[in-house]
């Protein structure tokens, strides 16, 4: 198992390295012939490793003994609680995006013209994300009932 956590971190290094070299020599717009070569063999050896690594880790749970000891179960009506206690959050969430989006890019444009209301729209990009922060608060409320 050790090899092949040294293969995946070999492959890594070598990953960083080739970005270490575009990231030096920009300029030079045809690539070296061994670098699209190299960065696929690296990507396939990390995919192998990973799945090979996946593999023993399965297979070295399989293999352990049960530990005794009191396991924590959560019966159906938690887990529907606790689903129904994350979509607050996750729809608020969604909601924010959606809103920022379009408040967002007529701030820019506002900004652009006219740098002396970027107070203003600092508000309104506030306005818009505050109902990501009540979804949140409703959330956490409704984890302290149960």
């Amino acid at each position: 198992m050790s090899w092949l956590i040294a293969l995946l971190g070999l492959s890594v290094v070598a990953t960083i390295g080739a970005g270490v070299w575009l990231e030096l020599k920009p300029r030079r717009l045809p690539s070296p012939p061994w670098l699209k070569g190299g960065l696929l063999a690296n990507i396939l050896l990390f995919g192998a490793g990973l799945a090979g690594a996946l593999l023993m880790g399965v297979g070295e749970v399989m293999a352990a003994e049960p530990v005794a000891g009191a396991v924590v179960e959560i019966s159906l009506g938690k887990g529907l609680a606790l689903i129904g206690i994350g979509l607050p959050t996750a729809l608020a969430a969604i909601g924010a995006g959606i809103a920022l989006g379009p408040v967002g890019s007529a701030a820019l444009a506002v900004i652009a013209e006219k740098p002396e209301m970027f107070g203003r729209t600092l508000i309104y990009m506030g306005l818009a994300e505050g109902v990501a922060i009540y979804g949140l608060v409703m959330s956490i409320l409704m984890l302290g009932k149960i």
